[in-house]
């Protein structure tokens, strides 16, 4: 569809360019996207979504899926718009996000019970920074805040408490220890997140002060 727009914008150049714009009609491009959207988006695209959903936690889950396909799907989304983002919120990223919290509350909620501190974070920095690589991949640069803070959330905000006083491996034990690669890590992950550095702060004033 795209080439055969391409093609007939190309072929049409003149008439574009004088006819229809001294008749103020729609330029054939936008025609053209107009037609795909009502004759073939709104048939498919509740089910191009939720594949895309499903290729995306396949390759959270590890596997290798064809990012540049996903890509040129995506952009159908953005392109269809015509200068609006509506589309590509409304039928794309609204339940890309509401999948993303999902996932990683289910996660999430068995890390913090398996893991220690250091881990735990750990794998928070690396899946904030993959969910980055999305981004930079084949989703559109306006997901990102959203995205980020989705997982944030999930992985942070909502364990917030249990994971910095973790008995053997928190805050307490990493300021006793000397850590300062994890405590570095525990800064710059809960600086992100709407008042996570204020419990650091208490258990760390708490720290000094029995020293």
């Amino acid at each position: 569809h795209k080439i055969m727009v391409r093609w007939l914008s190309r072929f049409f150049h003149y008439l574009d360019r004088y006819f229809v714009a001294r008749r103020s009609l729609p330029a054939l491009k936008e025609v053209g996207l107009t037609c795909f959207r009502d004759l073939v988006y709104m048939e498919i695209s509740g089910k191009v979504r939720d594949a895309v959903i499903s290729l995306i936690d396949q390759e959270r889950e590890g596997e290798q899926i064809d990012r540049a396909l996903l890509k040129n799907v995506l952009d159908i989304f953005v392109e269809i718009g015509m200068g609006q983002m509506d589309y590509y919120e409304n039928d794309f990223e609204a339940a890309m996000l509401k999948d993303t919290a999902a996932y990683y509350s289910r996660k999430a909620s068995n890390w913090i019970l398996d893991d220690s501190c250091p881990d735990y974070m750990l794998k928070a920095e690396e899946c904030l920074k993959r969910e980055k690589d999305r981004v930079a991949h084949y989703l559109h640069s306006s997901s990102e805040s959203k995205l980020l803070e989705k997982v944030q959330h999930e992985l942070l905000s909502v364990y917030a408490t249990q994971l910095l006083e973790k008995e053997h491996s928190g805050c307490h034990a990493l300021l006793r220890d000397d850590k300062v690669e994890d405590l570095s890590r525990m800064y710059r992950l809960f600086s992100k997140i709407p008042r996570g550095l204020e419990p650091v702060a208490h258990i760390f004033k708490q720290h000094v002060t029995a020293e």
